[in-house]
């Protein structure tokens, strides 16, 4: 195919991926924030295609559970580097290394963990309910999502690749 043709489909699916976007105070601005994030995941996944529909997920997932989208880019970036089939020596699974035991307490023991929407659905779901235990505080919240409450090494890789890679200043 030519690369003509594919940046012509590209800013196409672009423009359809943010044209119902609520986090953006308009769509420009979210087309910008679209192809930005794309070309810095790059980095990451060769797929076009799979890239823009890791971050529509992504969109809609954060959205859903009102979070930010560049932290979840950094958490997904330091749990997983985007790898949906990352498996820590924990028994964490997918893109934000959700460990198992949370299918019984908020999900289906059926779910499968390794699936980029089940599991962006679980990670966000996660990550929200600790950012409200811990009144906004994103250091322990991080660190309750990675079971390290107390310490500061996680909190601290995450927001050093949200400050590296995924910060967008709004």
């Amino acid at each position: 195919m030519p690369e003509a043709h594919v940046s012509a489909q590209m800013i196409r699916q672009l423009s359809s991926a943010v044209s119902n976007d609520q986090r953006f105070d308009d769509h420009f601005e979210a087309e910008v924030w679209m192809t930005d994030m794309n070309r810095r995941l790059a980095r990451y996944l060769d797929d076009p295609h799979q890239r823009l529909a890791l971050l529509k997920s992504i969109q809609r997932e954060s959205l859903r559970a009102s979070l930010d989208l560049q932290l979840v880019l950094s958490v997904i970036d330091v749990e997983s580097r985007f790898v949906p089939r990352a498996r820590s020596s924990a028994g964490a699974q997918g893109l934000m290394q959700v460990m198992p035991f949370w299918k019984s307490e908020i999900g289906r023991d059926s779910d499968d963990l390794f699936d980029p929407e089940t599991n962006l659905r679980y990670g966000c779901t996660i990550l929200a309910w600790y950012l409200k235990v811990e009144k906004g505080d994103v250091t322990r919240a991080l660190a309750r999502y990675n079971g390290s409450l107390g310490k500061t090494r996680y909190p601290e890789q995450v927001l050093k690749s949200w400050e590296a890679r995924w910060w967008v200043d709004s």
